[in-house]
């Protein structure tokens, strides 16, 4: 499989978007706070994430499916916080 140069720009792409979740789950695992973060629009996010990966695995673009797989996981432990958090929170 021979990785074009538009396909590194994508790759390129994909760490830095999947890269800026990263400090809003540390620092949601940090403090145990979900008060702020939306539950619908995580929910709908992740739906999204979804389809783009089947997208992606659809289209062979490598880009697609690491930044999508990588950022769904790393929105779904978002979701799965906002969850058991929230129930933590209202006990």
């Amino acid at each position: 499989m021979q990785i074009d140069l538009i396909e590194i720009v994508g790759i390129i792409a994909a760490c830095c978007t999947t890269a800026s979740f990263v400090p809003q789950v540390m620092h949601t695992w940090k403090t145990k706070s979900v008060k702020d973060i939306s539950l619908k629009m995580y929910g709908l996010f992740s739906f999204g994430l979804c389809l783009w990966l089947v997208y992606g695995i659809r289209i062979k673009s490598l880009a697609i499916i690491l930044a999508n797989s990588i950022t769904l996981t790393l929105a779904c432990s978002i979701l799965l916080m906002k969850i058991v958090f929230n129930k933590k929170q209202d006990n």
